[in-house]
Order: structure tokens, then C-alpha cells, then sequence
């Protein structure tokens, strides 16, 4: 495994609410505490896709970024997502992140209007140039259109950037991830959890992983059997993960099934905001399910 900037097992954090709707910075603290003193994360990525970003307005980004630093302090490192599909928001986004406290930002290509690949390089290019932090880039054309994927020429421009350090890869593209890592000095970090195991043997430094919201020791146990050379238990680890990844990501978005079973376990996370719609008692119970096989399963 190459060394990662910004971690190795980072959780892709919900965002808690309040029970009628208001961001809960001491659930966020206590749920970022969690996360890095039990949880087995060494970095936590908030106001994100999994943290409800497109429904958080930008004071309680600035707010969540405190608050989850203030709770860490120096035991994780902390990656905001600042990426909007307006390049001036993006840049006041990663400036007021640089000034609550965190220790990185993750950019998302700008959707919808579907950029070519020299404005989405201009564009992250510029984010990049607005602060002193280090930015992993969010390829994840699922999200933002084909359009938006990253190239391997733009990829290839965006390395020589002394801030552009990192990809968090949910491209789906192995050929394209290996090529970048051959060719420049850009860590790569798994945002898909089938894929976080086949990313580590090509040369992939870490996650940035939804499950490690609720089975982040699991997570984690697999890169560390990986960086050991185990690649038995490695593989059977992953292995074992997988049906938990299908609940967590197949009938509703991961956000809904992190906070259901966070209600059940008593751990802060709260409502979701509109347009998403919470789990329904059966559902909750099929990801308990499946939570509790896949943590006996992982040991």
C-alpha cells in the first residue's frame, strides 16, 4: 500500500440532526469520537454525498467542520467537501472549510451542466488555489454525469497541481485508476466498497468508506491484513463485507441506512432531510441483519 496524505480508513460521515430537522454539533462530536477512538477511522470526510450536503447550507458546513475537529483534534484527520457545480460557491466553501478547521477537502467535478474537461480541470484547479490545504478529487461520474468523468489527460494535468494530492475513485474505471497511479504521485482512496480491496492491490492507499459509519473496525481490519501481507484474510475479510455493502447501497441511498441503524443503535444521526425518505421498520431490520452477520463473519 502506498502512503496515503489523508488517511487510510476514513468514514464518509453522516451529518446528525436533530429529532425536528437542526444540525446537532454535539452529536456530531460524539459521533466523530466514536468514529475515531472505537470506530477504527484515521480520517473523517464531512459534508459529503453520505453527510447530506446538497441539503446543508453553508454556515452548518462551517459548523460540522469545527465541530468534528474540535472533537478529534489531532487523533484524525478531517476532509471537507467544498465541490459544488459553481466554481466561486466551491472556493468560499473551501475557504470557510480552511477556516473552521480542516485538514482537507475533497472536490467534487461540477455537475449538470455539464463542463468539458478543460473546464472541469480550470475548475478544480482553481479550488485548489484558494487555500493551503491538501484536496483529493471526487471522481464519480455515477453522480455527475459521464460527461463530468475525469479523463486520464486531465488527471495526468491536475497531478502536477503541489495540492492536488489525492482521488477518491468511484469511477468504476480499474484501467484508468492504474494508469494515474503509474503515472503520478496522486493517492488513490476506494469510494466504492466492492472495490476497496482490488484498488489496495494496484497501488491504493485507503478508503473513504460509507460502511465505516457502522463497521468501521471491520473496514479497517481489511486494509490492515492487506499492509501486512496477509492477503488470505484480506480477501476473506472483504469478502465478508460484501453483503453488508449491497444493504447499505442497494434498495435506498447509504445515508438512509447508516441513520436507521444509528436510531436503532441509540447513536446520534437523526432524521434525513427531504427529499430523502427514512427506512421503514422492515428495512431497519434487514440491515440489523445483515450488520450483525458481516460483524461476526469479519472477526
Amino acid at each position: 500500500m502506498r502512503l496515503g496524505p489523508l488517511g487510510r480508513c476514513a468514514a464518509a460521515m453522516i451529518t446528525p440532526f436533530t429529532e425536528d430537522g437542526a444540525l446537532d454539533p454535539a452529536g456530531a462530536e460524539r459521533l466523530a469520537g466514536h468514529l475515531t477512538r472505537r470506530g477504527g477511522c484515521d480520517a473523517l470526510v464531512v459534508n459529503g454525498t453520505t453527510g447530506e450536503s446538497p441539503t446543508t447550507s453553508d454556515g452548518e458546513k462551517a459548523t460540522l467542520v469545527r465541530a468534528v475537529k474540535g472533537a478529534v483534534g489531532d487523533d484524525a484527520l478531517v476532509v471537507a467537501g467544498v465541490g459544488t457545480a459553481d466554481t466561486r460557491h466551491s472556493v468560499e466553501l473551501a475557504r470557510s472549510a480552511q477556516q473552521a478547521g480542516a485538514d482537507g477537502l475533497l472536490v467534487v467535478t461540477p455537475y449538470y451542466s455539464r463542463p468539458t474537461q478543460e473546464a472541469i480541470t480550470r475548475h478544480l484547479l482553481t479550488v485548489a488555489d484558494a487555500t493551503e490545504l491538501p484536496v483529493m478529487l471526487y471522481d464519480i461520474p455515477a453522480r455527475t454525469g459521464d460527461g463530468t468523468a475525469l479523463s486520464l489527460d486531465a488527471l495526468r494535468r491536475l497531478a502536477e497541481h503541489p495540492r492536488i494530492v489525492a482521488v477518491k475513485d468511484c469511477s468504476f474505471d480499474l484501467l484508468k485508476a492504474g494508469l494515474v497511479l503509474a503515472e503520478t504521485g496522486l493517492a488513490y482512496y476506494s469510494g466504492s466498497e466492492e472495490l476497496n480491496l482490488p484498488l489496495l492491490a494496484i497501488g491504493g492507499s485507503g478508503v473513504v468508506s460509507t460502511a465505516a459509519n457502522v463497521a468501521g473496525p471491520q473496514v479497517r481490519a481489511v486494509l490492515d491484513a492487506y499492509a501486512a501481507g496477509e492477503t488470505e484474510t484480506a480477501a476473506r475479510r472483504h469478502l465478508a463485507l460484501l453483503p453488508l455493502v449491497s444493504a447499505l447501497t442497494g434498495s435506498v441511498p447509504g445515508t438512509v441506512a447508516v441513520k436507521a441503524l444509528f436510531r436503532a443503535a441509540g447513536l446520534p444521526g437523526g432524521p434525513v432531510r427531504p427529499p430523502l425518505l427514512p427506512a421503514g421498520p422492515e428495512l431497519t431490520e434487514q440491515l440489523a441483519t445483515e450488520l450483525r452477520a458481516a460483524l461476526t463473519a469479519a472477526t
